[in-house]
């Protein structure tokens, strides 16, 4: 890449690649004159105005720029997607009984309350003996929550722990209860019995003598049946990608998330599918998205998942727009409709299938939005939750979570990619689709297993009180 980008020839600012003593790598400056209050323009999109005189050349950043966002816009509708099509093409999967398939052999270990998180790894633990054969791991997800919330938030556990036992991923699920606990095995067992799932033991800790040695009977069973499963091809509908940002910087929005894009055109136009979630860093590009809905049914739910979110932070005394975050800053970025234009190019150029509740599974082929937060761990657990097998995560400056499918890191810059070799699955700065691409499919075929598989963490989206 050239040492300066203009993405767009309505820009007003410049970004700045390389860096020197006046502006740092990754931010931006003028390439014009810009009077006070004059809109600042990136990706051909207002990102902000300029709260000073500004000169070209001088560095643009937050001493002289504030967000120009409306707490409150009218939203219209005007179809502008770019509908593509491809030849299908298959991956190497486990093929499931609802005719979905996994692209790991795994076996997972999930308590339905915080209570027996000990249990659990425990559980853990002991089974690694049972590794075997064609099996990926055995993985306990603790949590902390599971008692004490009430309403949505106790319904949203149940439908996130639901949401996890039913990925293509899980060959096996045994849920752990405690036994006096308000997100109890009962209602969890009714609704998974309900879809006529048969890989799913369950059992309290408080109705069994030794909860570790029957557990691990479960288990033993379950690693013998899943220990001679094999790949088979899998036609490529089957495969569900989970879009996900965090710690973003100036290069996000021009590397790392523009090429993922591509790689999202490039599986839902052959018939696989996306979900996009973080809806409060669409905040500010949201009419590009509601533009590229299906239909005007489409527009309207996607129109409610904003209006209700913004109403939430409304109504809970916060600003709409508290980000972006001191990291995100650093990195170059200004505003949040700046964050936000660079965050929603992961979703690529076609339209948008379906709007998903939270805990909601995937319905359609093509790109769906799900409503969760920007929580790097919350919004990928729910990505997970929803059906993704594999989470694509963009990033400027790094991390080394990973939720309870495999969470593919992709780094906006060289530095990041060089300096956290340990953490970073693909570099983007050469824009090289094909290689990403090749490593998507690598990775579904269990060829190549991401630097964080070994790590498994879940979160909830809480939003009221805890007793």
């Amino acid at each position: 890449m050239k040492d300066c980008v203009i993405i767009n020839q309505k820009d007003n600012v410049g970004v700045n690649l390389t860096g020197n003593d006046l502006i740092p790598a990754g931010h931006k400056y003028a390439l014009k004159d810009i009077k006070t209050g004059e809109p600042i323009i990136k990706y051909g999109q207002v990102i902000g105005r300029a709260t000073c005189d500004i000169k070209t050349g001088e560095w643009v950043h937050t001493h002289n720029v504030k967000s120009h966002l409306d707490e409150t816009p009218t939203y219209t509708y005007e179809y502008s997607a770019n509908v593509q099509s491809a030849k299908p093409f298959t991956f190497k999967g486990f093929k499931r009984a609802d005719n979905r398939a996994g692209i790991r052999n795994e076996i997972y270990i999930v308590p339905t309350v915080g209570c027996v998180n000990d249990v659990v790894k425990r559980l853990e633990k002991k089974a690694q003996s049972l590794v075997t054969g064609s099996i990926d791991g055995i993985f306990a997800l603790p949590h902390q929550f599971g008692c004490s919330q009430l309403g949505k938030d106790n319904e949203n556990i149940k439908k996130l722990l639901c949401g996890i036992a039913l990925n293509p991923n899980a060959t096996f699920v045994l849920m752990v209860g405690l036994g006096c606990e308000n997100n109890g095995l009962e209602g969890i067992k009714s609704y998974l019995d309900g879809l006529g799932r048969t890989n799913i033991a369950y059992f309290n800790c408080q109705e069994v003598e030794d909860e570790i040695e029957y557990g691990f009977n479960i288990l033993k069973d379950f690693a013998q049946k899943a220990s001679v499963l094999v790949r088979e091809d899998v036609d490529i509908s089957e495969l569900c990608i989970g879009l996900k940002c965090g710690g973003s910087d100036g290069y996000s929005g021009l590397t790392a998330n523009p090429l993922v894009g591509k790689v999202t055109d490039k599986i839902t136009a052959a018939g696989g599918s996306a979900i996009l979630t973080e809806v409060p860093e669409m905040f500010g590009a949201e009419q590009l998205l509601m533009n590229k809905c299906k239909d005007q049914d489409t527009f309207l739910r996607y129109k409610k998942m904003i209006e209700d979110f913004k109403a939430f932070y409304v109504d809970n005394g916060f600003p709409v727009y508290e980000n972006p975050s001191p990291g995100n800053k650093k990195g170059g970025i200004t505003t949040l409709e700046e964050k936000s234009l660079g965050c929603i190019e992961k979703a690529g150029t076609g339209e948008i299938k379906d709007v998903l509740c939270y805990g909601e599974q995937v319905k359609e082929r093509g790109v769906s939005t799900l409503d969760a937060p920007g929580n790097d761990l919350i919004a990928a657990t729910a990505l997970a939750a929803s059906g993704c097998q594999i989470v694509l995560f963009t990033t400027g400056r790094g991390t080394p979570f990973s939720t309870f499918v495999p969470t593919m890191k992709i780094a906006s810059n060289e530095r990041i990619a060089s300096l956290k070799k340990n953490w970073i699955d693909f570099c983007a700065y050469s824009m090289d689709e094909d290689g990403l691409f090749d490593l998507l499919i690598k990775t579904a075929n269990g060829e190549y297993k991401c630097k964080s598989e070994d790590l498994r963490e879940i979160a909830f989206y809480k939003t009221g009180v805890t007793l």
